[in-house]
């Protein structure tokens, strides 16, 4: 079970959606917009989990009928809109499952909510359908859309709906999330915090993904002793990375914080800031032996990488490329 409490550096939209239940003014329409694992469908689940809950107070009880089966994805009157094409939401997926039922009255909850999440995927004729609802619906009736993209929804269902932003939650409140819920060691919840960028189910992910704790020891042990190594050994490191099935742009990440944490290093002498601290003897080695030049051609030379893999050109040119700067500068 989950309560509004549970919503992690979301505080605006929280406060938004508990005041609305509680002076009785919510709205037919909602726009929940954030990245692709930031917590919109968690989001969503509490709201029409209170809205419907059989106690009518601005937290779901999370005992009753009716908030059990919220849980379950079993209410009746709560809709988790599908579509069987994977790019693309129908008109016949919003006319089927929304404009059609809406007319329907609740079974026996006091509103009919429809939860259409990657909303950004409704193709124009979809979404000219669900304007028609948008326009005269039932008091009963609310949609939530959730989408990565705002942009790609008509200005006309945006003006008719209330747009709710989600911002990145604070690392301190990501690591102590994790540390409380997930027991996770605080070194790991400070990483784990740090890849995700606010973004809370990359860092439930990341804390719970064995791979990616594997591909950041191997990474961490190729910084520290590349400077001594062959050639053949980075390109032989270089074949491994493929093998993981992890995006490109998170190992590239762990590089990224690393060389940025031997920056800050050399610049306050202060461990204590740093996300790799545990590493500080091969950090403070590098600091020392690195100039800013060097760690800032590094740096660069990591976005610029990035920037070849975005524009595919070869992974393995791209990557060798990468690890030759780090080795002449490291």
């Amino acid at each position: 079970m989950a309560k509004f409490t549970d919503i992690i550096g979301q505080e605006q939209i929280r406060e938004h959606l508990q005041n609305a239940i509680s002076m009785d003014k919510v709205s037919h329409a909602y726009i929940i917009h954030g990245e692709l694992g930031a917590g919109k469908e968690f989001i969503s689940k509490i709201f029409a989990m209170t809205l419907q809950c059989e106690k009518g107070k601005t937290e779901p009880c999370e005992e009753c009928r009716s908030c059990k089966q919220t849980e379950s994805r079993n209410h009746p009157d709560i809709i988790w809109v599908t579509h069987e094409k994977p790019n693309s939401i129908g008109v016949e997926d919003i006319r089927g499952q929304v404009n059609n039922d809406m007319v329907i009255k609740p079974y026996y909850g006091p509103k009919k909510i429809y939860i259409i999440n990657e909303a950004e995927k409704m193709t124009p004729q979809a979404q000219n359908a669900l304007l028609k609802t948008l326009e005269e619906p039932p008091a009963y009736g609310v949609i939530l859309l959730l989408t990565t993209n705002v942009d790609a929804l008509l200005p006309t269902i945006v003006s008719r709906s209330i747009v709710l932003h989600m911002r990145p939650a604070r690392d301190r409140d990501i690591e102590a999330y994790l540390m409380k819920n997930l027991q996770v060691p605080d070194y790991k919840a400070r990483i784990c915090a740090a890849f995700a960028r606010g973004n809370m189910g990359k860092a439930k992910h990341l804390a719970e993904s064995e791979e990616f704790e594997h591909i950041k020891e191997e990474a961490v042990s190729l910084l520290k002793y590349i400077r001594d190594m062959e050639i053949a050994e980075i390109v032989t490191a270089i074949k491994k990375i493929n093998e993981y099935k992890m995006d490109v742009n998170s190992y590239l990440d762990i590089l990224f914080i690393w060389y940025r944490d031997i920056l800050l290093f050399k610049a306050t002498k202060e461990p204590n800031d740093l996300i790799f601290k545990d590493e500080i003897q091969y950090i403070k080695r590098t600091a020392d032996r690195s100039s800013y030049e060097g760690i800032e051609t590094i740096l660069n030379a990591l976005d610029k990488a990035q920037q070849r893999i975005g524009a595919n050109v070869n992974f393995d040119l791209a990557m060798e490329l990468l690890f030759l700067t780090v080795k002449e500068n490291s």
